[in-house]
């Protein structure tokens, strides 16, 4: 493990890193100097050499001069610091906006005229956090969507939150900024080389705080552009997908395979694997647990869609498809022992989405 800071690979990055070993190198002459001050009079003024010591007090050349020194010094020290704390901060003529939103345990990106967004969340799974399984390289610093951005680009950052506050952090770019519930904080950053860059959230933001990874993937503009178009065309073909499935009825088997994919992935890591909860956090969900019976069905739906006021329980309305919401309420209504036996479908999940039937 490298015992200094991280070089980076954007300009501001190198500019922060200067900084430092610039600081760095001024505290090391600093230490020196006085350590070095010390020692001499310890050694050349000790007892054993009959040394005296001397009686004196007020020399006002003495008060005037360990005032000026240090004054000078953090004014050489300030003159670089600023200059690149401006620089950080000039978030002025980007090229490409992004939108980022946390939320426990996830990060949202939206791109601004682009028609673009989606969730990034751990792509760990459950089992190598229970050690059930052995560990990949990227253990606990992987997602299933990166944040895709250009290179040679200025990207603007607008930075917030849901719920309480995290922290976007990506040690490559020099960039960590809070994201604050009913703020936007910015930052920016220009990538000039393709590549993988790794960060998280560096807020203590709840219990499961260090499952929460940033993947920036930087393209080349062309494979940029071609992945836009592609995302573009994806999220369409998604939103047709879901009209389709307003008509349909799924079977079963389809939607509790679904369900349990989903459930693993968006809500294990509260309501635990086997939907036991954690007893004064997260209510348990097995055994006939909460809002499974028949007759609170649509309470159930409700409260995947639009969360529980006053809790950790988030809207997954915005989050998940149609079909996932409707695949996830079948399965946690016909797992762990629950067997209600009914499924939800699509139609249902939209019409609480629209306010219906409630």
């Amino acid at each position: 493990m490298p015992l200094n800071m991280t070089q980076g690979v954007t300009d501001i990055s190198q500019q922060v890193f200067d900084l430092h070993m610039t600081i760095f190198y001024i505290c090391v002459v600093i230490g020196i100097i006085v350590f070095g001050v010390m020692f001499w009079a310890i050694i050349h003024h000790r007892q054993s050499r009959g040394a005296v010591a001397a009686s004196f007090h007020e020399s006002t050349k003495v008060e005037i001069l360990w005032t000026l020194i240090p004054f000078v010094i953090l004014i050489v020290m300030a003159i670089p610091a600023t200059k690149t704390l401006l620089a950080m901060e000039d978030t002025t003529k980007p090229d490409l906006t992004v939108l980022i939103t946390g939320s426990q345990w996830k990060w949202h990106y939206s791109y601004f005229d682009q028609d673009v967004e989606y969730f990034s969340l751990l792509a760990t799974s459950p089992a190598q956090i229970a050690n059930e399984r052995e560990k990949r390289d990227n253990y606990l610093l992987e997602v299933d969507r990166p944040l895709i951005l250009p290179i040679g680009q200025k990207v603007r950052f607008l930075i917030t939150s849901q719920d309480v506050i995290h922290s976007w952090w990506v040690p490559a770019f020099a960039v960590k900024k809070d994201a604050n519930p009913g703020f936007i904080n910015e930052a920016w950053t220009r990538i000039e080389e393709p590549g993988i860059y790794r960060g998280q959230c560096a807020e203590l933001c709840g219990k499961d705080h260090g499952f929460m990874p940033i993947v920036v993937i930087a393209k080349t503009q062309v494979d940029y552009e071609e992945w836009l178009q592609t995302t573009k065309v994806a999220q369409q073909q998604a939103r047709e997908e879901e009209q389709r499935l307003l008509d349909m009825q799924l079977p079963m088997d389809e939607l509790m395979a679904l369900g349990e994919k989903t459930y693993q992935t968006r809500c294990a890591v509260c309501h635990q694997q086997a939907g036991q909860g954690i007893p004064g956090a997260f209510p348990a969900l097995a055994g006939q647990g909460l809002s499974v019976d028949k007759s609170k069905k649509l309470e159930h739906i409700s409260i995947v869609v639009h969360g529980k006021a006053g809790t950790a329980m988030q809207a997954f309305g915005p989050q998940l498809s149609l079909k996932e919401i409707a695949a996830v309420i079948t399965y946690e209504r016909n797992a762990w022992g629950n067997d209600t036996g009914d499924t939800v479908q699509a139609a249902e999940v939209q019409a609480v989405l629209n306010g219906e039937n409630l």
